[in-house]
């Protein structure tokens, strides 16, 4: 039993890891804007997520600090958008910063949530840790502060750790209820040319790999949270019509992307982009995977 943080816990990812740390008994603080929305075994603490305040007193003496606080890209990126998506991003990681440094007995490793999508556009190879290229553009601007913020901050004796998370596939929300809806309207066919990448990780290897590097005080820096099989958007999308049993589903061309695009608020690099990222530090830290394929993962968030 011990005591963890979930900075901007609320969300999909912070409810996932929330489930999971209170059923094994640790006792879970959530550092929220809204203290009184939904309910959980986790004590929901006000938190601006810019300026310190009566919040930095629950990391006294905290095992673990995860943060995940972040405004939602799934957005269209004008201005104003891209600079609270940024600052939401920067400003928490730095005023996490500076209450850790203000404490007697401050946790001994900080988790800061981080995207494979700082990786570029990838159709020759696979981008890991090691190896891989961080490409241009906005999303990968706000990838480079973010964690250009976070290893910038000085402390000693904390482990830091930050996470390249892939799409998240879950029963329980995130992006999946929105490809399952597609399929089930007819519309689950490939989008664009269906050729680009599909990183992906399941929430039982989410939740899995954190444990992991929880356990494991050896291991630090960066690492990517995505399955060893990555696939084509055309064949994620047939695991999609498979699961739910869609003898069929529609194209969804680039133009046909780009204008729904326009009407949701979005854009269309969050399904047209190639991410090809695999997780090589993890594997050779000793990481064994759960969910072995996609269609292992659609099945799990389908039954």
């Amino acid at each position: 039993m011990g005591r963890i943080i979930l900075a901007g816990g609320s969300g999909f990812i912070g409810q996932l890891l929330t489930h999971h740390f209170t059923s094994q008994g640790n006792e879970v603080i959530v550092l929220t804007r809204t203290p009184g929305k939904g309910q959980s075994a986790a004590k929901h603490v006000y938190w601006d997520a810019k300026n310190l305040g009566e919040w930095v007193q629950y990391l006294e003496q905290a095992d673990v600090l995860i943060n995940l606080t972040g405004k939602s890209v799934n957005c269209r990126y004008h201005a104003r958008n891209k600079r609270e998506i940024i600052a939401s991003r920067v400003n928490a990681t730095l005023v996490l910063g500076q209450a850790l440094r203000q404490l007697k007995s401050p946790p001994k490793l900080w988790i800061n949530a981080a995207s494979a999508t700082i990786y570029r556009h990838a159709l020759d190879r696979p981008q890991d840790e090691l190896t891989g290229e961080q490409g241009a553009g906005f999303s990968v601007e706000v990838c480079q502060q973010w964690e250009n913020t976070f290893f910038s901050q000085q402390l000693p004796g904390i482990r830091k750790v930050a996470l390249r998370i892939a799409i998240v596939l879950a029963k329980e929300g995130g992006v999946m209820p929105y490809y399952l809806n597609l399929a089930r309207f007819g519309l689950g066919g490939r989008q664009g040319n269906g050729l680009q990448c599909f990183s992906w990780i399941h929430a039982q290897d989410l939740v899995g790999s954190i444990d992991f590097l929880i356990q494991h005080e050896e291991l630090e820096g960066v690492f990517n949270l995505s399955s060893p099989k990555p696939v084509p958007n055309h064949h994620f999308m047939r695991a999609v019509r498979d699961g739910l049993k869609v003898p069929f589903g529609l194209r969804a061309t680039k133009w046909m992307l780009e204008l729904g695009a326009l009407v949701l608020g979005t854009e269309t690099e969050l399904l047209l982009k190639s991410r090809w990222v695999v997780p090589t530090r993890l594997q050779k830290a000793g990481y064994r995977f759960q969910v072995g394929s996609v269609e292992e993962a659609v099945r799990l968030c389908v039954s």
